[in-house]
């Protein structure tokens, strides 16, 4: 090597040093949703960037990317530099996916560095547009017993949990009813209230405002226990289907893989950190969740664990690889 060269080696490697000895972060981070605004992964992943940005004090911006059940937004995530610039706050149909899409254009478990479960989801709303002639869970399942007339309900797409709960039901219930799947939470919920489709099971933090306005009618709540912010609206197995249970899965961060671990260790601490602020920790109850910050070897571990149950929850539905 000439000494030039020498010297513009050495040069590049200061450079090098000092960038990584800059503290994190530096500038806005992008935060991908890989679904469109309005839903549950939208609507908790905006409150926990508000409270992570003020303590970093670097910007979160929030880059809605829905599309075939989270895999558009998540493969841009996966595509991305790992220096932390780029993130990504999606729910369990992350690890749904592997099991409803036969090729996916990311590894799921390779291509990420998983951060932490920031929440975990009781359960789901079951709701009814107000024309349905249904008041109560047995009267909705008489109502399903019409073949010739089927119950249409919409959801947050194949795969999503919002269709897997709703499969659930219509498995448990002995009925069939017609799936509209959509590109989000917040889509199938409008479907619902414009009467485009009859049923629903959206998150509570997504359903709770118009269930309370009279939009729409709740007859339970697919959890184990009834949600705080509507304890009038029984569990399904108060309401007549005994045994019947399914929670909303997690909500997660992931980074790209082979992101410093020192990156990933700061976000999972700032978080634990968000999740301890009254204002993050209200909403996160109010709409159904429970506050989590699994440290990201733990994470890791039980994401692998879920990618496995929810292959059989799928093979049990009878849901079709696309």
């Amino acid at each position: 090597m000439t000494g030039p060269a020498r010297l513009l080696a050495g040069v590049i490697a200061l450079v090098a040093a000092a960038a990584a000895a800059q503290p994190y972060p530096q500038r806005p981070i992008r935060l991908v949703v890989p679904f469109p605004p309005g839903g549950n992964v939208d609507t908790l992943a905006r409150v926990l960037a508000r409270q992570v940005e003020a303590q970093l004090g670097q910007p979160l911006v929030i880059d809605n990317r829905g599309g075939a059940n989270g895999i558009v937004g998540v493969d841009i995530v996966a595509k991305a530099p790992p220096d932390g610039y780029t993130l990504l706050a999606t729910s369990f149909s992350f690890a749904v996916n592997p099991s409803i899409y036969r090729k996916l254009p990311y590894d799921t478990e390779k291509d990420f560095a998983p951060v932490t479960n920031y929440a975990l989801g009781l359960g789901y709303l079951l709701t009814v547009h107000p024309a349905v002639p249904a008041h109560t869970v047995p009267e909705l399942i008489a109502l399903g017993r019409n073949q010739d007339s089927p119950l249409r309900y919409s959801s947050a797409g194949i795969g999503n949990g919002t269709h897997l709960a709703a499969e659930l039901f219509a498995l448990k219930a002995g009925i069939h009813m017609l799936h509209i799947p959509y590109k989000g939470g917040g889509p199938a919920m409008t479907a619902a209230l414009s009467g485009e489709t009859q049923v629903t099971f959206p998150a509570v933090a997504v359903g709770a405002p118009h269930v309370k306005s009279g939009r729409i009618r709740a007859l339970g709540f697919t959890g184990s226990a009834r949600v705080a912010s509507l304890p009038d609206v029984p569990t399904i197995a108060e309401a007549g289907l005994a045994g019947f249970h399914f929670d909303s899965g997690w909500h997660a961060l992931f980074a790209p893989a082979h992101t410093p671990a020192t990156v990933v260790a700061q976000l999972h601490a700032e978080i634990r950190k968000a999740l301890e602020a009254p204002r993050v920790r209200d909403t996160f109850v109010a709409g159904g969740y429970e506050p989590r910050a699994d440290a990201p070897a733990a994470f890791r571990q039980s994401l692998a664990s879920d990618i496995r149950l929810y292959s059989e929850v799928v093979k049990a539905a009878g849901i079709e690889a696309q």
